[in-house]
């Protein structure tokens, strides 16, 4: 299989360039990456509802991946619970090596193809559950396994990776793969490749969640209130929902524990 992210960079001389002549070039080609997601909004429309209707549910959404791509996978599911307020454990990201693979490379670690749904199998997946199996390459065999086991277990899977045609794309029930050409740094997958997988999980996630009816209007009413700043934030949206004073706004806020509470808990004690 031709892997377009092992092509060869289409710069040359990369080490006779100066630092200007760098950064536009690498600049030039990541204003590609989200055109290539764009290419893709069709598969992720279809992917995203099939997950929803499991979610709603109560099913949970995995994502498993080796190295950046991995990486890439628990950010995404680390941030759901304090930016929309989800339980711990509802998005799950699982990373080939183990969570000391997150600092450090594990050597090896993706190329055994039974761990992964080893690692999927800790956590007692249902048939409720969606895979998101992440490589760029789509040929990972920790990725490749995992998704192969989920699909004899009855669970959704999708493949995200940036080569067409991949084992990852034959092997996954949903195809998702934004192809952004070969690297800036020739095989550098974390660059273009990383940033379209970031893209992607974004969008997966927060539609998802927007749909779970995590947000209300365009904001985060289920938010964790884990720092001053998002405190801030939080009374500033119950401010504007009620037409109330900020102070007062905060007050409700820290009594009740999120901005869809504080809001819900003042407008109860109005008169009717």
């Amino acid at each position: 299989m031709e892997k377009i992210t092992e092509a060869s960079s289409n710069f040359q001389h990369l080490d006779q360039m100066s630092t200007l002549e760098l950064l536009e070039g690498i600049n030039s080609q990541d204003q590609l990456v989200p055109l290539a997601v764009a290419q893709i909004k069709k598969e992720l429309e279809v992917f995203i509802d099939a997950c929803f209707e499991r979610m709603q549910q109560g099913g949970r959404l995995f994502y498993i991946g080796a190295g950046t791509s991995g990486r890439l996978g628990i950010v995404d599911a680390s941030e759901c619970p304090p930016t929309f307020g989800v339980e711990q454990g509802r998005v799950i990201g699982l990373i080939a090596g183990g969570d000391s693979a997150i600092r450090k490379a594990v050597e090896f670690a993706e190329d055994d193809r039974q761990q992964g749904w080893k690692d999927i199998l800790a956590h007692q997946p249902t048939a409720l559950d969606t895979i998101v199996g992440i490589a760029a390459s789509g040929t990972t065999p920790y990725v490749l396994g995992a998704i192969a086991s989920a699909n004899a277990s009855g669970l959704l899977t999708a493949g995200l990776s940036c080569n067409p045609n991949s084992p990852l794309s034959a092997l996954a029930q949903h195809a998702l793969t934004p192809v952004v050409g070969p690297e800036f740094v020739t095989g550098s997958t974390r660059m273009k490749s990383g940033t379209a997988q970031k893209l992607v999980l974004n969008m997966i996630s927060t539609s998802l969640m927007i749909k779970l009816g995590h947000v209300k209007g365009n904001r985060m009413v289920d938010m964790q209130l884990s720092n001053d700043k998002l405190v801030d934030r939080g009374a500033k949206m119950v401010a504007a929902e009620l037409n109330i004073d900020l102070e007062v706004a905060q007050q409700w806020l820290l009594q009740h524990g999120s901005v869809r509470k504080a809001v819900e808990a003042y407008q109860n004690q109005q008169p009717s």
